[in-house]
């Protein structure tokens, strides 16, 4: 399953990708990201190499690809925690490339971010792992308890407030970590490969709250994964509210604001749906899908 294994090179970005707008978005409003034709490298080949896509408000853009083809590179690039080599890159609507530090802080705050294997301090509780910014930023402390047990209480542990890390199962540890990055209501979410490393039912615990976010709040997201169990689930379920869990969609359907992107050695091979990737005759999205 490996592509990068290939010596063919990867073909043009196969479906041309026109987001569907969520019910209660304007028809124009502007894309939260755009990437045009963006390229970066470390001292040897490119990492990537002329990457365009957007992502609109309110949608999930799940990047796919096997290990070291540049996914967290993106999204690190997404909020100006590394500068593209060439090419543009929009975030709300602000060009960051060669953007000054203090001007990115802002856009950053209106960011937030669940890290690899959640990156939590071992040395703060909960509380205060989830707080950092808020803490940070002098937010009094009765503002802080009543934000942190709300955010808890949305990834369901509002009991591990006092606790620290290292009484939390990796599962749980993950769930603190989503509710680090919702503590202030972002504009936008970036998860990177938010279920590495966990069990099948851990994962897909993670996975629904992911999808509850999307569906009880509409913040747009980019998700990097290489569990394609996981994008599945995101594109063929909903989170029912009344229920407090997710639902499958009907057969055949999928969530039209859900959506994927797929690199393979630095390049962007597929931009499209779920149907789209399903029926992709592209070898690299095949070898990867088998």
């Amino acid at each position: 399953m490996n592509v990068t294994s290939t010596s063919a090179q990867p073909p043009s970005v196969e479906a041309s990708h026109v987001p569907a707008p969520a019910p209660d978005a304007a028809a124009d409003a502007a894309p939260v990201v755009v990437f045009r034709n963006v390229s970066i490298a470390f001292d040897g080949p490119p990492v990537l190499e002329n990457i365009s896509f957007s992502l609109a408000p309110a949608e999930t853009r799940i990047l796919l690809g096997p290990a070291g083809v540049g996914k967290s590179v993106l999204l690190k690039l997404t909020i100006g925690l590394l500068r593209p080599d060439r090419g543009s890159i929009l975030l709300f609507d602000q060009e960051i490339s060669h953007m000054p530090e203090t001007d990115l802080f802002p856009l950053r705050a209106r960011t937030g971010m669940v890290f690899q294997e959640g990156a939590l301090f071992d040395s703060l509780t909960v509380r205060d792992n989830v707080a950092y910014q808020l803490i940070a930023e002098r937010v009094p402390d009765h503002q802080i308890d009543r934000r942190v047990r709300k955010a808890l209480r949305f990834v369901e542990l509002e009991e591990t407030f006092s606790l620290y890390p290292a009484s939390l199962s990796g599962g749980m540890k993950r769930r603190v970590a989503i509710a680090r990055a919702l503590i202030r209501k972002p504009d936008l979410l970036l998860y990177d490969s938010p279920t590495g490393g966990l069990d099948p039912v851990t994962s897909t615990t993670i996975i629904e709250l992911v999808m509850k976010e999307r569906d009880v709040y509409h913040t747009p997201s980019l998700l990097v994964t290489h569990r394609l169990q996981d994008a599945f689930i995101l594109s063929t379920h909903r989170f029912d509210s009344e229920q407090n869990r997710m639902v499958p969609l009907p057969q055949g359907e999928t969530d039209p604001n859900t959506t994927f992107l797929m690199l393979a050695e630095g390049r962007l091979i597929f931009d499209g749906s779920l149907h789209e990737l399903l029926h992709s005759q592209n070898p690299f999205v095949r070898e990867f899908l088998d």
